[in-house]
């Protein structure tokens, strides 16, 4: 595989983008040798769903699209971002809240130090900002299977 994979899509900031960037991103992910149903590619779903239902409901109509990429470095490290227009950053809320949403980033940030991985927030140049994981790169190991003929 080569030293560096990237791939990239922007999406509008709609809720039927959601499941366009969880497709993106496993199919990515499959191209780069990591089997859909795997438990790390289901994580992954999970995550860019989380990362990308934050850029479309917490940017409040400002960030009109979100982009989301993907890195694979040296079969080793794997980075996806979510970018979107809005200056404002996400807020941590304290555990004894109670409201229906407000959790995606502690589970985002669960879920990656699960996997051994980092969450970093940071703005951009633009004036928005990009959440992004760090993931150790891990490709399940597929079994070979050889047919032995037995002769009769």
């Amino acid at each position: 595989m080569a030293d560096h994979l990237e791939a990239s899509v922007t999406l509008p900031s709609d809720p039927a983008s959601v499941s366009a960037a969880r497709a993106y991103v496993v199919d990515t992910l499959a191209e780069w040798g990591l089997p859909e149903g795997t438990e790390v590619s289901d994580t992954v779903r999970l995550i860019i769903s989380e990362l990308a239902t934050n850029a479309v409901q917490h940017t409040f109509g400002q960030s009109p699209t979100f982009t989301v990429d993907v890195a694979l470095d040296r079969d080793e490290q794997l980075r996806i971002g979510v970018t979107d227009s809005h200056p404002r950053f996400p807020k941590r809320l304290p555990a004894a809240v109670q409201q229906d949403n407000g959790r995606g980033l502690v589970i985002i940030r669960w879920l990656t130090a699960e996997c051994g991985g980092r969450l970093r927030i940071r703005p951009t140049r633009e004036g928005g900002k990009t959440i992004s994981i760090e993931l150790p790169w891990v490709v399940p190991v597929r079994p070979v299977t050889t047919a032995v003929q037995q002769e009769p």
